[in-house]
């Protein structure tokens, strides 16, 4: 798979289908495996594995490496890792049954293992109350 450039504002994905908290990037990039791993291990030992964590972002693109010390040409690299295409406005971790406090500190947490700009958004019609 080719590069190819990440640019425009998302039209899908663009809105809270499942939770009642979200983080929705600010940026377009590439987020890639590790990273959306990292963010979900931080929401979940935060809440401490209540409520329920709905991860809104796949990594589906190859990105190829050539190995250190190799002259040019032969092909194209080996694939090193899968990242993920964001476009600006796509919702990238949901959340539901947590209070609106813990889910905020959890998206925060989230968001400084992110690489790009991310804001925490609510449900426009009010959110259930978790006991």
């Amino acid at each position: 798979m080719q590069k190819g450039r990440v640019r425009g504002i998302a039209s899908r994905g663009i809105n809270l289908a499942f939770g009642d908290f979200g983080l929705q990037s600010l940026e377009h990039g590439w987020i890639t495996s590790k990273q959306i791993e990292a963010a979900r291990m931080a929401i979940s030992r935060h809440v401490k594995r209540g409520g329920k964590l709905y991860v809104r972002i796949f990594p589906d693109k190859p990105i190829t490496k050539k190995p250190l010390e190799v002259r040019m040409g032969k092909g194209k690299g080996a694939p090193e890792e899968y990242v993920a295409c964001i476009q600006r406005g796509r919702i990238l971790y949901e959340m539901e049954g947590v209070p609106k406090a813990l889910a905020m500190e959890a998206l925060m947490l989230a968001a400084h293992k992110m690489p790009l700009k991310t804001k925490i958004i609510v449900r426009e019609g009010g959110y259930r109350e978790a006991e």
